[in-house]
C-alpha cells in the first residue's frame, strides 16, 4: 500500500500533540506542542504573575526553577536593560504583587556584571518602597550571594534617604518580616544617620528603647558579629513615641486618641484593642486604601460597617475615588480578591464571618474596572474566549484565591466592557479530545456565555465555575467561528498556553479562518501563568502575546486589533 506522505507531514493540519512540520515548537507541559516564548517574555510573565503555587503541570519549585533560569540568561545577556524592566512593572503597579520584581533584582545584584550591579543597587528603593519589600529582598539577596560593600551601600542608602519621619512610619508600620528586621539591616548596613533625628530612629529600631545616651549593641547577625555604636541623638519622631505609649495604654480611649493625634497604622495597636468599634473607625478615617480594602471583612464582622452608617458612607467615598485608587497603585487583582471574598461573607482561613453589605460589594465591583487605564476601543468585532479547561482551574494567579480560570472572566469583561461588538465563549475539549461534543452539551467543546459588565464579579465567577471542564483545546475558538460562519476581527484567548486535545493547532485553524473569512483577522493570546508557552506563532504578525493580569493589556489589545 502506497504511503500517504501529507497524512504524515501535513503543515496545514496537524495534530496538537505533534509539532508543525517545519516549525519551532516544542512539548509544552500538557503532552501537546506550543511556540517557547523568548526570555525576556519569560521575564514580563514572572514579573506580572509570578509563580507563586505553580500550575497544573508544574509544581511550584520546577516553576521558580524554570523561570530563574530564564531570568538569569535575560540578567546576563543585558543587566541594565533587565533592571529596567524590573522597576518599570514595579513602579507603575502593572504587577497583582511586588515580590517577583524584587526577588528579579536580587537576582541582578547576584548574577548582573558591574554595571548592572550598580543600577540595580541605585534602583533599590523604586522597587523595595516599604520595609516589608525590604526585608524581602535581604531574604532574597541573602541566599543568592554575601553581603559585600555595594550591597551595605544599597541599604543604608535606602535608610538614609528617608526623611526621619517617613523612616520612623516604617519602623512601626513595617516591623520584621522572613526573619528580618530593621535593627538587622542597621547593623548590616551600618549607615550613617544625616540628622539627630534620624540618628534617634536608628537607635531605637536597634535597641527598641526611649532613652537617648550611647549604647553598644552587639549581636550575631546571618554569620557575622557586628557593633554598631549610635551616640547621643535628637529626639524620636511622635509616631514612635505614640507606638510606645500604646502598648503601655490600659483603655480603648488611650488608642483612639493616639490613633488620631498620630495617625497610629493598625500595625501599631496591640491585638487586644482590634476587636473595639471605636478602635477600627478612628483607624478607618486615613486608613490607606490598601489596608481599608484588606480589612473590610473584620470592620464588617465588629458591626462597624453597617446599613447607613457613616463608616459605609466613608468607604463608599474612598472606593469611588478613582485617582486614589491609582495613586494607591490599587492593582485589579487585589479588588478583585477583596470583592470575592467579601461577597462570600467569610475569609479563606480562619473563623471570621460577616453579613456583606450589597453597597460595599456593588463598589468593588465598580473599583474594579476604575483600577485599569482608560480604554480606546478598536471598534471592531471581537471573540473572547475563555479556557476553561482543567488546568485553568488548577492554576491560581499570583498565590490568590483568583483560579486562572476565574482571572480569565474578570479580564475578558474589560474588554467587553469597552468593545460594543464583542461575544463571550467558554471552550474546553471533550474528554479525550476530538470534537464529539462535550459532557454537559454544548457544540464541539464550545459554551456561549451570558456575561455582561454590569454583572457583578461574583455572579460572573459562579457563572463560569459551573461549566463543565475538560481537555484544552485552543483551536476550538477559530473553528467555531468558522463553523458559525462569523466574522471576526480579533480572537482573544485566555489561556495557560497548554493546548493538546485538538486535531488542528490554533494557529492553522486561525489561518484557515482567513482564508475563508476574514483575511486580516488577529489572534492575541492572554498568557494566564507563567509558563514558557504560548500559542501565537512568532513568524505570524498577527499573532500577539501578552501577559494576563497586566494593567496594561485591555490598550494593547485594543491597540492591536486596531492596527
Amino acid at each position: 500500500m502506497a504511503i500517504n506522505y501529507a497524512k504524515i507531514f501535513n503543515r496545514r493540519v496537524t495534530p496538537q500533540a505533534q509539532p508543525i512540520p517545519g516549525s519551532s515548537q516544542v512539548p509544552n507541559s500538557g503532552g501537546g506542542y506550543s511556540w517557547p516564548v523568548d526570555d525576556w517574555t519569560r521575564l514580563d510573565r514572572f514579573l506580572i504573575l509570578g509563580a507563586e503555587g505553580g500550575t497544573y503541570y508544574l509544581g511550584e519549585r520546577e516553576l521558580v526553577q524554570q523561570n530563574h533560569d530564564a531570568l538569569v540568561r535575560c540578567i546576563q545577556a543585558d543587566g541594565v536593560g533587565a533592571v529596567n524592566r524590573i522597576v518599570e512593572i514595579s513602579e507603575t503597579g502593572r504587577a497583582p504583587k511586588n515580590d517577583p520584581a524584587i526577588f528579579a533584582l536580587a537576582l541582578v545584584a547576584a548574577h548582573g556584571n558591574a554595571e548592572a550591579k550598580a543600577l540595580a543597587f541605585q534602583s533599590l528603593g523604586q522597587v523595595c518602597r516599604i520595609g516589608t519589600h525590604l526585608f524581602h529582598f535581604a531574604e532574597y539577596v541573602n541566599a543568592l550571594r554575601g553581603w559585600g560593600r555595594g550591597l551595605r551601600n544599597a541599604v543604608g542608602r535606602w535608610y538614609v534617604s528617608r526623611e526621619a519621619d517617613d523612616l520612623a512610619h516604617q519602623a512601626v508600620k513595617y516591623q520584621q518580616r522572613d526573619g528580618w528586621s530593621h535593627s538587622d539591616l542597621l547593623r548590616l548596613a551600618h549607615p550613617k544617620a544625616p540628622s539627630r533625628e534620624h540618628e534617634a530612629v536608628f537607635r531605637w529600631m536597634l535597641t527598641g528603647a526611649e532613652s537617648l545616651g550611647e549604647r553598644e549593641v552587639k549581636r550575631k547577625v546571618r554569620g557575622e558579629d557586628r557593633v554598631a555604636k549610635y551616640a547621643a541623638a535628637g529626639e524620636l519622631p511622635k509616631l514612635i513615641a505614640a507606638f510606645e505609649q500604646a502598648k503601655r495604654a490600659s483603655s480603648k480611649d488611650e488608642i483612639v486618641k493616639l490613633i488620631t493625634e498620630h495617625d497610629l497604622p493598625r500595625e501599631a495597636v496591640p491585638t487586644q484593642w482590634l476587636n473595639e468599634v471605636a478602635v477600627w473607625d478612628a483607624l478607618l478615617q486615613r486608613m490607606p486604601m490598601t489596608a481599608m480594602i484588606r480589612n473590610l471583612g473584620k470592620m464588617t464582622a465588629i458591626g462597624l460597617i453597617k446599613p447607613l452608617s457613616d463608616a459605609k458612607k466613608l468607604v463608599l467615598r474612598k472606593l469611588k475615588d478613582e485617582s486614589a485608587l491609582k495613586r494607591a497603585r490599587i492593582h485589579p487583582l487585589a479588588v478583585l480578591v477583596a470583592q470575592k471574598i467579601y461577597a462570600q461573607g467569610h475569609g479563606d482561613k480562619g473563623s471570621l464571618k460577616w453579613s456583606p453589605v450589597p453597597a460595599i460589594v456593588d463598589a468593588l465591583d465598580e473599583a474594579f474596572y476604575a483600577t485599569f487605564s482608560n480604554v480606546e476601543p478598536c471598534g471592531k468585532p471581537v471573540l473572547l474566549a475563555l479556557d476553561v479547561s482543567g488546568s485553568m482551574a488548577a492554576s491560581m494567579i499570583a498565590g490568590s484565591c483568583i483560579s486562572a480560570r476565574e482571572a480569565s472572566a474578570a479580564m475578558a469583561l474589560i474588554t467587553a466592557a469597552t468593545e460594543p461588538e464583542h461575544e463571550i465563549i467558554a471552550f474546553s475539549a471533550p474528554t479525550g479530545g476530538g470534537y464529539g461534543g462535550m459532557h454537559g452539551g454544548g457544540e464541539s467543546g464550545i459554551t456561549p456565555v451570558n456575561l455582561s459588565p454590569r454583572m457583578r464579579l461574583a455572579d460572573v465567577i459562579k457563572r463560569i465555575e459551573a461549566i463543565p471542564m475538560g481537555g484544552t483545546d485552543c483551536a476550538l475558538p477559530m473553528l467555531w467561528a468558522a463553523r458559525n460562519k462569523l466574522n471576526v476581527a480579533g480572537f482573544i484567548t485566555y489561556t495557560d498556553s497548554e493546548t493538546w486535545a485538538g486535531n488542528v493547532h490554533p494557529a492553522q485553524a486561525l489561518r484557515q479562518y482567513r482564508s475563508e473569512f476574514v483575511g486580516d483577522a488577529k489572534a492575541i493570546v492572554v498568557g494566564m501563568t507563567s509558563s514558557g508557552f504560548t500559542l501565537a506563532d512568532p513568524n505570524d504578525c498577527g499573532m500577539l502575546d501578552v501577559v494576563g493580569f497586566d494593567t496594561s493589556v485591555p490598550t494593547v489589545i485594543a491597540d492591536f486589533v486596531r492596527s
